[in-house]
């Protein structure tokens, strides 16, 4: 088998790549859209209710197939179900009730470094150099795009509570980044994903039905079933199918860097669907977020790492 680390990127990996951050950029706008009138728990009951419709119709031949699998590395199987799929998303629209996005967005960049961190810990896992290098390069592009250039902006963030239940998000989509890649490729990817949102949703829906007691979602809006139909499918189904293939062919941390690319996504859809003026900060953050990238990326061939 190929050596994650040492997998070159051809045009059909980049996309696998790529997707998965430009459909997470627009939930995070979407969570924070309907968050007055969807609470955190119905959020996410709803939006993996839709991902196990869309799933259905191709992903229940390959769970029937696999589910011997499953049973196999079922200590895997349930870590990502409860961590990636129920708790991240809970947390993170949860948390969006009392943060900005441009917070999230900050804390979202440090997943690459939370997977590298606990890869250590866990598997005794070096991240190389030139990796380690262009995850810090990304970073500060992150960083200039999020404050607008301006230094000032960083030094005098506000924090608020919300920023500490979105940190504890990206901890559990590190150690879900990490899981999902002891899962063999072999097993394929849309049954289990099936698998998981079905743990997922077995564990909401006693949430749900505490949280329903207090408060009351309200989806008459058409906007709103837009949006939640949005949630369901693209940054619910197509971006995780992406990202979990895009793990299994060249490693956890190689995929989770390009989480930077997020608010580079986040700019260009506020310019064309916001009509919001793009600015040279947000060119030169993007150029250094893809420098970072390439950095992280070019010289993996010499690397005996498999994050």
């Amino acid at each position: 088998m190929a050596n994650p680390s040492s997998t070159k990127l051809d045009w059909r990996t980049l996309v696998l790549l790529l997707l998965p951050p430009l459909f997470w950029a627009g939930n995070f706008i979407a969570g924070r859209a309907v968050s007055a009138d969807v609470p955190p728990v119905a959020l996410s009951l709803i939006r993996w209710g839709l991902a196990t419709l869309c799933l259905l119709p191709f992903a229940l031949k390959p769970f029937l197939r696999d589910r011997t699998h499953y049973l196999a590395y079922r200590w895997h199987v349930l870590g990502t179900a409860v961590t990636g799929v129920a708790t991240f998303n809970l947390l993170v629209y949860w948390g969006l009730h009392t943060t900005s996005a441009t917070n999230g967005i900050i804390l979202n960049s440090f997943i690459p470094f939370l997977v590298a961190i606990f890869g250590f810990l866990l598997y005794r896992q070096h991240l190389p150099g030139n990796q380690l290098f262009g995850l810090l390069v990304s970073l500060a592009g992150v960083l200039t795009v999020v404050s607008h250039g301006d230094l000032q902006v960083l030094l005098t963030l506000a924090f608020a509570p919300g920023d500490v239940i979105i940190f504890l998000a990206m901890i559990c989509w590190a150690l879900f980044t990490l899981w999902l890649k002891q899962i063999p490729a072999t097993i394929d990817r849309s049954g289990l994903m099936l698998c998981q949102v079905l743990i997922a949703l077995a564990l909401l829906l006693p949430l749900y039905v505490w949280e329903s007691q207090t408060t009351t979602a309200h989806i008459e809006h058409a906007q709103t079933i837009w949006t939640l139909l949005y949630i369901g499918i693209f940054p619910s189904v197509i971006a995780f199918l992406a990202y979990a293939k895009a793990v299994s062919l060249v490693g956890s941390v190689r995929a989770s860097v390009f989480i930077h690319a997020m608010p580079i996504f986040g700019s260009l859809l506020s310019s064309l669907l916001l009509k919001e003026p793009f600015h040279g900060y947000q060119l030169v953050g993007m150029l250094t977020i893809f420098c970072g990238i390439w950095l992280a990326n070019r010289q993996a061939n010499t690397s005996p790492t498999k994050l």
